[in-house]
């Protein structure tokens, strides 16, 4: 399964993978429209932490045993077996958050705009190299292939 990992000693806190993440998931694609029109916010799957001068980017680890697929009551969390991949579908979700109490890392979140939706990473499925990973300017994030379903 191919994951994206961080190299925190490159990050330098520009947050480009955010706004890069937010301008992918919105309505329009284009940034200008997506930050001046789209109401409410449109929010980031992945997030930048920042502790003192060391900052470094998080988003979902699509773990091996997804504790956030087995918690969802309505099937809207789902781990994809081929590619490992973790997935929400906005459409099933209820709000119930259950998938934000168990995930281990803190980095699902409400999405509002999606009609009380769970938001996470989705590694860009439709592309080759997610969209925070292509844009990172110091390449401190990096996409590859780890053996491992």
């Amino acid at each position: 399964m191919k994951k994206i990992y961080i190299k925190e000693e490159f990050c330098i806190g520009c947050r480009l993978c955010e706004i890069y993440c937010q301008v992918k998931h919105s309505k329009s694609k284009k940034i200008i429209k997506a930050f001046k029109k789209e109401q409410p916010d449109i929010i980031s799957r992945v997030l930048v932490e920042e502790i003192g001068h060391n900052s470094f980017a998080i988003q979902c680890r699509h773990c091996a045993d997804a504790p956030c697929a087995e918690a969802c009551i309505s099937g809207a969390m789902l781990k994809n077996d081929n590619t490992g991949v973790v997935t929400c579908s906005e459409d099933k979700c209820v709000g119930c958050w259950s998938c934000i109490m168990v995930c281990p890392y803190g980095v699902i979140k409400r999405d509002y705009s999606a009609g009380k939706a769970a938001s996470k990473c989705d590694l860009c499925v439709d592309e080759d190299i997610p969209v925070c990973v292509k844009n990172c300017p110091n390449e401190a994030l990096k996409f590859f292939d780890t053996g491992k379903k």
